[in-house]
C-alpha cells in the first residue's frame, strides 16, 4: 500500500510539474547575452509553424522574443545553441507591465503568423551568393525560389513576402559586360536570359524585366512585403521609371539607346527614388548615380565604416522599431554594386532607418506603396565587405551574432506581425 502511495505521489508530482512548464514563458533574449542571434529568429519561425503565438518584445533585451512554455522549442534551443530562459506567468506579467510603461520606448508586437517567403534568383549558377538566402538557409526559415517564368505565371500572390539581391531590372546584365564579357558564366547568363525573354513573349530581355518589374511593383501593391538589397532596389525603380524608354546601350539589347532617354523618366513610378541620372556609359559599373560615388573608398577605410540605426517611438512607430532591432545600433559597412544610397535622391515619403550622416548616405530605408510595404539596404554581404565575383561563400558559422544579417531577419517576421491600429 506505501508503495502504490509512493507511486500516485510521483506521478501527481510529473504532472503537476509538466502543468507548471505549459504555464510558463520561453523568453529568447536578444541582447549582449544571446549566443546566437539568427539562428533565434529560425527559433521564433518555427514556434509560427507550430501554430504557437510569439511576441516581439520591442527595445526590451534587444528585441526579444517570448512564447508559451514548449518542450519542443526548448529542445530546438538546445541543440542549435540558442540562449532562453523560462518564467512563470506572475514573472511575465511583471515583464509586459513593465514594457507597458508610458515612460518607457518599448513595446510588444504580437506575431501570428508564419510568412510564406519567395527569393526571386536565377536558377543557373552565378559566381556570387546572396546574403538573404544564405541566412534564411543558417536560420533553416524555409523559403522558394521563383524567377522570371515564375513571376510571369502570376506565383506572387502566394506569398507573403519577396526578396531581391543581385538582379539588374534594366536588362544591362548588372554591367558586368566590360569586365566579364569574354568569361563563360556571362555569356550563359546572357543567352539564358535572351532565350528566356523570348520564350515568354519578348523581343528583348529589358522589356521581360521590366514585365517582372511591374509585376513585383503589383505584389507589393496588393499587400505584399518586399525587400531588396544590393543592385535589386536601384535598378528595380529605374526600370520603372524607364517603361517605355531604350536606357540600354547596344552590346545588351543590339540597339542604340534613346538619346532623350534621361528625359523621358518617369519618377512618379518609383518607390524610392527621384531625380536621378541615369548612367549609359557600358564601361561604368554603375545603373545610376543612386549610388554612392567611388571616390567613397578614398574617403573611408573599412575599420572605419559604419552605419547607426535610428530610434523610434515603439508605441508609435512600431514598425520602424521592429525594423531595427539589434543588440547594437552601429553596424559595420559593407559594399555591393549599391553600397549606399545618395540622400539627396530619396523621395520625401522615404523613412531613413540607418544612415552614415558624416557621409550624408542612406544605408537603410523604408515606405509604403499602395497596400504593401519596401524595405531597401545597401550593400551585399554584412559579413564580408567587399565581396568580389567568384569570392567563396560566407560561413556564419563564424557570424551567428552579425548585426548586419539581423536588419534581413526583422524584416523576415515583419508579415507576421500583427497590424494593429497606430498613430505614425
Amino acid at each position: 500500500m506505501k508503495a502504490f502511495r509512493s507511486k500516485i505521489l510521483a506521478i501527481f508530482f510529473i504532472l503537476s510539474i509538466s502543468f507548471q512548464a505549459k504555464a510558463n514563458y520561453l523568453v529568447i533574449p536578444m541582447d549582449e547575452a544571446q549566443k546566437n542571434h539568427l539562428k533565434s529568429y529560425g527559433i521564433a519561425y518555427k514556434a509560427l509553424s507550430m501554430e504557437i503565438e510569439v511576441d516581439w518584445l520591442l527595445n526590451y533585451q534587444g528585441g526579444a522574443f517570448a512564447l508559451s512554455y514548449s518542450k519542443e522549442i526548448e529542445t530546438t534551443c538546445r541543440l542549435k545553441g540558442v540562449s532562453y530562459y523560462i518564467i512563470t506567468p506572475s514573472q511575465y506579467a511583471n515583464v509586459l507591465e513593465e514594457i507597458s510603461a508610458p515612460s518607457v520606448n518599448q513595446d510588444v508586437v504580437k506575431l501570428h503568423k508564419a510568412p510564406k517567403i519567395a527569393v526571386y534568383s536565377p536558377k543557373s549558377k552565378l559566381p556570387w551568393d546572396d546574403a538573404v538566402t544564405l541566412v534564411l538557409t543558417y536560420a533553416e526559415i524555409p523559403y522558394d525560389v521563383v524567377y522570371d517564368q515564375e513571376v510571369m505565371n502570376d506565383v506572387l500572390p502566394l506569398y507573403d513576402w519577396l526578396h531581391l539581391h543581385h538582379e539588374d531590372f534594366t536588362g544591362q546584365y548588372g554591367k558586368f559586360w566590360a569586365s566579364y564579357r569574354n568569361k563563360k558564366w556571362y555569356q550563359d547568363d546572357v543567352a539564358l536570359q535572351e532565350q528566356t525573354a523570348k520564350l515568354l513573349g519578348f523581343q528583348k530581355v529589358s522589356q521581360l524585366k521590366l514585365a517582372v518589374a511591374k509585376k513585383i511593383r503589383d505584389f507589393v501593391v496588393g499587400g505584399g512585403f518586399m525587400f531588396a538589397m544590393c543592385s535589386a532596389p536601384d535598378s528595380f525603380d529605374i526600370a520603372l521609371a524607364a517603361e517605355g524608354v531604350d536606357i540600354c546601350s547596344e552590346m545588351f539589347d543590339y540597339d542604340p539607346i534613346d538619346p532623350q532617354a534621361q528625359e523621358k523618366l518617369d519618377f512618379s513610378k518609383c518607390f524610392a527614388f527621384e531625380n536621378f541620372t541615369i548612367v549609359t556609359d557600358p564601361y561604368t559599373y554603375e545603373v545610376s548615380n543612386i549610388d554612392v560615388p567611388q571616390s567613397r573608398a578614398r574617403q573611408v577605410k573599412e575599420k572605419d565604416d559604419f552605419f547607426v540605426l535610428f530610434d523610434f517611438s515603439a508605441k508609435w512607430d512600431w514598425v520602424p522599431t521592429m525594423l531595427t532591432q539589434n543588440h547594437s545600433k552601429i553596424v559595420k559597412g559593407f559594399n555591393g554594386q549599391t553600397t549606399a544610397f545618395m540622400k539627396k535622391f530619396l523621395k520625401s515619403s522615404v523613412l531613413i532607418l540607418g544612415e552614415n550622416a558624416s557621409l550624408n548616405e542612406a544605408r537603410y530605408i523604408h515606405g509604403t506603396y499602395g497596400k504593401g510595404t519596401w524595405t531597401y539596404l545597401g550593400g551585399h554581404d554584412p559579413e564580408d565587405y567587399s565581396h568580389y565575383v567568384g569570392d567563396p561563400v560566407t560561413d556564419l558559422d563564424l557570424h551567428p551574432n552579425s548585426s548586419g544579417y539581423r536588419l534581413i531577419l526583422n524584416n523576415i517576421l515583419f508579415p507576421a506581425a500583427k497590424k494593429e491600429k497606430r498613430k505614425t
